[in-house]
């Protein structure tokens, strides 16, 4: 599975990707057909709340997830929850 991340409007730092990683390859956990996970960490304009979204990339699907909150660690945590049972009804849905 491979992992991009991409900070927009600022460098994310190490720590930051390192949790973003560890986050993301516990999903990879519940399907063994993602392919890959796109990670997109944003600052809003209001400089108050930060952005997660998650895109994971499965053969003949793509599921998205968004979520806001006050530090990006709160919004990857809270995006990789949702993630988890969105793939899980997908694989119940496709069985």
């Amino acid at each position: 599975m491979e992992i991009k991340i991409q900070s927009v409007k600022f460098d994310a730092d190490k720590r930051l990707v390192d949790f973003v990683n560890k986050k993301v390859e516990r999903i990879a956990k519940f399907s063994e057909e993602i392919t890959s996970v796109d990670v997109v960490l944003e600052l809003l304009p209001d400089r108050e709340n930060k952005c997660a979204k998650l895109k994971v990339h499965i053969p003949g699907n793509s599921l998205v997830v968004e979520r806001h909150a006050k530090t990006f660690e709160d919004a990857i945590t809270a995006a990789a929850d949702t993630m988890k049972e969105n793939i899980v009804r997908a694989k119940e849905k496709k069985n």
